[in-house]
């Protein structure tokens, strides 16, 4: 077999090998961003940026579940309805520790459980 041909092929061998490996990291970058779950807290519609962060960083003391950024309902205004907790790693009990510490706020209307690839 000459010279050129087998260059050729360990190239080709080299791109399989290197493709592969790709298709297995996107897979498994996949699963990881399937497995993700988190906490949405709806609030009052009159709640204030400022009331957001506070009830943000009160109960941010809670393992395993970190505050997403707070964002503003509009830009027009200063209100916001919703802050998401990212509860990937939270265990059932880390969940429930955060429901009783969010329950204490009277801008707090209620909690819905969302993951990845679900319906939520």
């Amino acid at each position: 077999m000459p010279a050129r041909a087998r260059r050729r092929r360990r190239w080709l061998a080299a791109g399989a090998v290197a493709a592969a490996a790709a298709a297995l990291a996107g897979c498994g970058r996949m699963g990881a961003a399937l497995s993700q779950q988190w906490i949405d807290v709806q609030l009052a519609p009159t709640t204030t940026v400022v009331m957001a962060r506070h009830i943000v960083r009160t109960c941010s003391h809670v393992p395993n579940m970190k505050p997403y950024p707070i964002e503003k309902t509009s830009s027009y205004t200063n209100l916001v309805g919703l802050v998401r907790f990212d509860a990937t790693n939270a265990s059932p009990a880390d969940m429930s520790r955060l429901q009783t510490c969010l329950q204490r706020f009277p801008q707090v209307q209620g909690f819905t459980q969302g993951q990845a690839g679900g319906d939520s």
